[in-house]
């Protein structure tokens, strides 16, 4: 399984702070917020990994990561995204590094109290289809929500005024070889962008979604309130632990 992390975007809610670097260089208490998902797909087993990037700190990420060996790799793969067009379309850059293998992608600015691992290897067992992760949340509407029917995913809302779950959809999605094909197939939403919500509902109605709800903390570091709190969080516990 290979593994993608989503590093570009503008960041434009932490500015002006990323007036001069990419918003997953900021630091997350004692190192740059971009280790902390690739940290969470080593200890996955996940050691194949591109990131994706872009911007003018692009090249800061090879300065940073350089050849990944501070995380026991022997290589990181990168590529570039122009501008802007959403979640899903930054993954579609991933298409021939997927190379048909079924793949785990990690938003850059999101975080964990605890490792992956388990939900991973259960993925790995999936003959097709995806999972997605969910985490009780106390502020749903600012997330994608998860509408559940007895042991299936009915339907995932974006940011609802009015959610009916407190289950959000948290960053970190595997998927299998066709959705660069679902993806292709997709119409940018009302903010113009090709939302990765878009996507999970395309699997949750063929029937070959699952989930799990996560154990421990998380959080996003998009905000300035996030991004404090994840570095208050990592302080007191650290982060991907067993």
């Amino acid at each position: 399984m290979k593994g993608v992390i989503l590093g570009g975007g503008l960041g434009t809610r932490l500015a002006p702070l990323t007036r001069v670097t990419n918003k997953h260089l900021l630091p997350v208490y004692n190192r740059p917020m971009i280790y902390y998902p690739i940290e969470c797909l080593v200890k996955a087993g996940v050691t194949d990994i591109l990131v994706v990037t872009g911007g003018n700190s692009a090249g800061d990420f090879l300065k940073l990561l350089r050849n990944g060996a501070d995380f026991g790799l022997k290589h990181i793969n990168y590529t570039y995204q122009e501008g802007e067009g959403g979640i899903a379309a930054a993954l579609a850059l991933a298409r021939h590094f997927a190379d048909n293998h079924a793949i785990v992608v990690a938003l850059g600015d999101n975080l964990l109290e605890r490792t992956i691992a388990g939900p991973v290897g259960r993925f790995g067992t999936q003959q097709k289809g995806a999972k997605i992760l969910l985490k009780k949340v106390p502020d749903p509407e600012r997330f994608g929500v998860a509408e559940l029917d007895g042991d299936r995913v009915a339907r995932i809302v974006e940011k609802p005024r009015r959610p009916r779950s407190d289950l959000a959809v948290i960053g970190i999605y595997m998927y299998d070889a066709a959705v660069f094909d679902i993806i292709a197939g997709l119409r940018p939403s009302a903010r113009g962008e090709l939302e990765i919500t878009d996507v999970n509902n395309v699997y949750i109605e063929r029937g070959e979604m699952t989930y799990e709800i996560v154990e421990g903390w998380w959080t996003d570091a998009g905000t300035f309130e996030s991004l404090h709190r994840a570095a208050n969080l990592v302080a007191q516990g650290g982060a991907n632990n067993p």
